[in-house]
């Protein structure tokens, strides 16, 4: 790598575990600790950012590291695609550090030292997976990011539920990282060399490249929490600390992705319409999913799982676009799809990151994380609300913000699709855009619930001590939500950043696809059918607040008599008056019963204290995991017949394996 910003992005893996040693190695005190390493780990991410920035569009530069075993040296490569992930951890990792400062000052969960080193270890693992080029390296660094983030999870490890939350999810990513090693054993094609160079070189018939795909889905799909193997996320995200939370689902996640677009348009060069078919189904049906549970959920934390969950979908649902329009070399619409994927991956890094730090704040404030105990917090915690705000309006795709931006451009690619050459596809293609519509629809709903429940309205609990954010958490939050409205006023910042990669992977420059939309305007392959002006949104809102804060004051000022409002009769408000989590997703239970587990406990109306409850539970569990883990402890119990603990049992085993093995011989 020539070029300095190449051997910036190569050296902030390395400044990130030095940062994390250094760390583990001070005797500070925990204030000092927090304040003087992660806003180093902070800087870290700035430049990362920054460097790999500056080299999107550029050509890509490869380079052979002196690490690794004899004749198995490390590979890395950094291109547009790897850049473009490298800019999204770069960006979220800044923010949710300078947090971090003040989150784990005041928290008391773990030794700070530790949660240092497996927070910068966790940071440079997810920077070399986005650099490697050979599958030693990447499986090197993917296994690294799974343990470095199991101990995080398992930061408060004295809690039963988070021991158990963490060995689910190490389960799951280990057998993913099974699926992806056998995906690259696939690719080689049997010759020796285990670098992504020589992959590219090989040609797969379509029966074993398509084996090699769908390994690829399964293997990244249990990162990214694809369905069926969802389970570890909802169960995972809530167990960590909330910083670590944020890069989890901001981050981690995305390093999914980023490995199913490598494999399948950067590693593999047939493509087949029905990988897009499977990959939109699937898509689609996680993202309904995910946003139906998210609906019923009454805890924070869980609800933003769920939220992620229901993201993912709609971004794998994106890519199955993308390789559907490439099998039928419709390249165009294929770079419009791709375009829409990678915003949308970017949006979600950051609008869930900060959601993720506001759940973490106000669980600092309040001591709950549950629905039913807060309310009313915009009142002591103003610069957390306003920060959740952005957040809220953002992943619910509302304009002018950077969610609405991705949506729309996507919501384009599936208006475009009938145009495909088979009438079998053209006929699913509208069921498939009405399913989309409902899970982002089912977005805003949660957002609503979860921003008016904890924001507005009256505290359910005596919320007296809650507190705002500090001025690192602060600066954390402001640095998210900054980028949030910039991305969304600016949507030709990201198509300008997409626009090599799209060139690279389906053969087609989004100037064509999107019309060569300016700053000012975002179009989408015909401009009188559709076209999307941020700034002017924002300009049309401003004007209108403003016109209906002169009309006030100049028509109404001074005439206006102050009164207690009509309550209807019923006295004094209480916070019981007002909706409940549990209420508000009341309608999502009743209609869409079917999909959920409910277990009620309804108490008898002769009871002096009535107490009613509800469980929703995944229906996933019982249809596979319960029965798979059932079948494992049968072998288990098999297996442990033999197991005696007497040595002449065993050496009469290896005696008769002897024969047996002998008489197979001859």
């Amino acid at each position: 790598m020539s070029s300095w910003s190449a051997a910036a992005v190569l050296a902030v893996p390395l400044y990130w575990i030095a940062v994390g040693l250094f760390g583990l190695s001070s005797k500070a005190s925990r204030r000092a600790h927090a304040r003087a390493f992660f806003p180093l780990g902070a800087l870290g991410g700035l430049v990362l950012a920054v460097a790999a920035c500056t080299t999107l569009g550029a050509d890509p530069q490869s380079l052979i590291l002196p690490f690794g075993l004899p004749d198995l040296p490390f590979h890395v490569r950094l291109d547009s695609l790897s850049a473009f992930f490298l800019v999204l951890l770069g960006a979220v990792s800044t923010g949710v550090s300078l947090y971090s400062a003040g989150y784990f000052e005041k928290s008391g969960d773990g030794d700070i030292r530790l949660i240092c080193l497996q927070y910068h270890v966790f940071l440079a693992s997810m920077a070399v997976v986005l650099l490697a080029d050979d599958a030693y390296l990447f499986m090197v660094a993917w296994e690294t990011m799974a343990v470095a983030s199991y101990f995080l999870v398992t930061t408060d490890h004295r809690v039963a539920q988070i021991r158990s939350a963490g060995l689910l999810y190490l389960i799951v990513a280990h057998i993913g990282a099974l699926s992806i090693l056998l995906c690259f054993g696939t690719l080689q094609l049997g010759q020796w060399s285990y670098t992504f160079d020589a992959m590219r070189g090989n040609t797969l018939s379509p029966p074993w490249a398509s084996i090699a795909f769908v390994l690829a889905l399964f293997g990244f799909g249990a990162k990214a929490g694809f369905l069926p193997v969802h389970v570890w996320l909802p169960e995972a995200h809530p167990a960590a600390p909330s910083p670590v939370s944020g890069l989890l689902s901001g981050v981690m996640l995305k390093t999914a992705i980023y490995g199913l677009l490598r494999v399948s348009f950067d590693l593999l060069h047939t493509r087949v319409w029905w990988w897009g078919v499977a990959a939109l189904s699937l898509g689609l049906a996680t993202a309904l999913f995910g946003a139906l549970f998210a609906a019923v959920q009454t805890d924070m934390k869980r609800l933003l799982a769920y939220s992620s969950i229901e993201n993912l979908g709609v971004i794998l649902a994106g890519f199955g676009l993308t390789t559907l329009f490439h099998s039928y070399d419709m390249n165009v619409l294929a770079g419009l799809a791709l375009a829409a994927t990678l915003y949308h991956c970017l949006n979600h890094a950051l609008f869930k990151s900060l959601l993720f730090l506001v759940t973490g704040s106000v669980m600092h404030a309040t001591s709950h994380r549950s629905l039913g105990k807060l309310g009313g917090l915009i009142r002591r915690m103003p610069w957390v609300a306003a920060a959740g705000l952005i957040g809220a309006l953002a992943i619910a795709g509302l304009p002018p913000l950077n969610g609405f931006a991705s949506e729309w451009m996507l919501f384009q690619a599936f208006l475009f699709s009938p145009s495909l050459p088979s009438s079998y596809l053209s006929m699913l293609v509208p069921v498939a855009t009405a399913a989309l519509a409902l899970a982002v629809a089912m977005a805003g709903y949660v957002m609503v619930k979860f921003y008016g429940v904890v924001f507005l309205g009256l505290p359910r609990e005596e919320l007296a001590q809650a507190h705002d954010a500090d001025r690192w958490e602060r600066a954390g939050l402001a640095w998210l939500a900054g980028w949030c409205v910039v991305l969304g006023l600016l949507p030709a910042l990201v198509l300008a950043a997409v626009d090599p990669i799209a060139r690279v992977l389906v053969g087609a420059t989004l100037h064509d696809a999107t019309q060569g939309s300016s700053w000012l305007f975002l179009t989408a392959l015909q401009p009188e059918r559709a076209s999307y002006s941020a700034p002017l949104f924002l300009l049309g809102i401003v004007l209108t607040v403003l016109a209906t804060f002169v009309l006030v004051r100049r028509f109404y000022h001074g005439r206006v008599r102050r009164s207690a409002p009509w309550d209807c009769g019923f006295g004094p408000l209480e916070p019981r008056m007002q909706d409940s989590a549990e209420g508000f997703s009341q309608p999502v239970k009743q209609i869409f019963e079917a999909f959920f587990k409910v277990e009620r406990l309804q108490p008898s109306p002769f009871d002096a204290q009535p107490l009613y409850r509800s469980r929703i539970e995944d229906r996933f569990w019982y249809w596979i995991y319960v029965p798979v883990t059932r079948l494992a402890e049968f072998v288990s119990s098999l297996v442990a017949v033999v197991h005696h603990g007497r040595i002449h049992l065993y050496l009469i085993y290896s005696f008769a394996t002897l024969l047996v093995l002998l008489l197979l011989i001859q």
